[in-house]
């Protein structure tokens, strides 16, 4: 088949989370399988400043964009051995400093910013027919609406079926009523039945409504999103469509995450050569200017600062988790109250806890090499890529059971003889806590923790 991945951000090009990665991994498994794969990605300023090589298609777009038509051209590059990433030059739209927003919200344009991108992306395509659109989240849910509902456009893609798949259902698009002008749709789907959502309008209610089938990135997500607590008020635009709802769970490119070729960590090693790992966490130590204590187990945390990761148990936690013996690493950014909090603690534990306010690639790696643990005690987790990550680097991850998070992770029994990482029900501090003290009393069995380590590890 012929597929087009649509999506607002794909590795290695732009990234802010999960979903570039899934992007990219997802488009190189499917053209293995012997797919042809194209992803559809804005060229966003980073990309255009980056070092990858791209070339120019000789594919002129002209965007309708309300009563106006937007000019972009097409930039190309690579993904693996044949997928071809077109990126959306229009820098009126994209040469900004960040992909969505600053620290001080999101863009005030970006209702009109991915009305542009989704439209464009068709246009695209109608150069280049595919079998399957495949749109991902709120960014592009748009190109569903406008391939489904404006087909005398669109004729050259009269065919082809389409796919959405949500990430996370929490963030779903939602902008005043005096953008409808943007979407040059009929007044007949600014209805409760298509795009309107309480007088505004909801981009990704229309692609739930339209799209041939919805994914989600874990069968527990999708089941979830059907209730009142994790449906964010479109549960009941989802039921309806459960015969078309299917829950797959995100996969890994073991390629890009291997603790015994990763690019980024030293020394390399596996199941055999556990020992190894205990230069890693003694290198990741030295990054943080933390001291040696061969004893202490190190925590580690990757993530958006957001209280849907969790940060708010973390924080009520947090004096409490320093009177125990352990170190505590952080990699992130994102809600300036616990980008504060992180910061505040660092001077306040200066021997037990380093933090990085950035994103950083290889420090990922060397966080998931080097921490003997991994928390992730989610509010709701869609499905999770890092505890995933951490079982495959022989770091045990304390999660919540939610989401991906429930699917990926087996509890480890009391004995310690069964199961890959800590996991807890409530969302509720003292359940955090009991989970890592838990965790801490088989870290100190050096036998059943290495046998743990060897049972994550072997997971896939």
């Amino acid at each position: 088949m012929k597929i087009a991945m649509i999506a607002s951000e794909v590795s290695p090009f732009a990234k802010t989370g999960g979903l570039a990665d899934v992007i990219g991994t997802l488009s190189v498994a499917l053209e293995r399988l012997g797919h042809e794969v194209c992803v559809i990605a804005p060229a966003y300023r980073c990309v255009l400043q980056s070092e990858f090589t791209l070339g120019e298609s000789p594919i002129k777009l002209s965007v309708p964009v309300s009563d106006r038509q937007q000019e972009a051209t097409v930039l190309q590059g690579t993904l693996g051995n044949g997928v071809l990433v077109y990126l959306i030059r229009a820098d009126r739209y994209f040469d900004r400093e960040s992909l969505y927003g600053t620290a001080t919200g999101d863009y005030p344009d970006n209702a009109e910013r991915f009305v542009f991108f989704s439209r464009a992306a068709l246009e695209l395509l109608r150069h280049q027919p595919v079998d399957v659109v495949h749109c991902h989240d709120w960014q592009t849910a748009l190109a569903i609406v406008f391939l489904k509902t404006q087909t005398s456009r669109y004729l050259e893609m009269a065919g082809a079926k389409s796919v959405l798949t949500l990430h996370n259902l929490g963030f779903q698009g939602i902008f005043q009523p005096h953008d409808w002008h943007l979407l040059n749709l009929d007044a007949a789907l600014f209805t409760p039945q298509f795009l309107e959502f309480y007088g505004n309008i909801n981009f990704l209610k229309g692609a739930l409504v339209l799209a041939d089938k919805i994914t989600t990135v874990s069968p527990s997500y999708a089941q979830e999103i059907m209730t009142a607590a994790q449906g964010f008020g479109l549960e009941g635009v989802v039921r309806p469509r459960a015969a078309d709802l299917v829950g797959i769970l995100n996969g890994v490119d073991y390629s890009l995450w291997n603790p015994w070729t990763d690019p980024f960590i030293t020394p390399h090693y596996e199941e055999k050569s556990l020992s190894l790992k205990d230069e890693c966490k003694r290198r990741l130590r030295r990054i943080f200017k933390l001291p040696d204590n061969n004893h202490s187990p190190v925590i580690g945390m990757i993530s958006r600062l957001t209280a849907q990761k969790g940060f708010d148990l973390v924080e009520a936690i947090f004096d409490l988790l320093m009177q125990r013996d352990v170190q505590f690493v952080l990699l992130g950014n994102g809600e300036p109250r616990f980008e504060q909090f992180f910061g505040a603690a660092v001077t306040r534990y200066a021997d037990r806890v380093g933090v990085r306010i950035a994103f950083d690639e290889p420090l990922a790696h060397q966080i998931e090499a080097g921490a003997d643990l991994f928390l992730m005690p989610s509010l709701y987790e869609p499905c999770g890529l890092n505890q995933m990550f951490s079982l495959k680097y022989g770091t045990i991850p304390i999660v919540r059971a939610v989401g991906g998070l429930k699917d990926t992770v087996q509890q480890c029994d009391t004995d310690a003889e069964t199961g890959t990482g800590f996991v807890f029900e409530l969302y509720e501090a003292q359940a955090l806590l009991d989970a890592i003290d838990r965790s801490l009393q088989v870290f100190h069995n050096q036998t059943a923790w290495t046998a743990l380590q060897r049972r994550a590890m072997a997971m896939d």
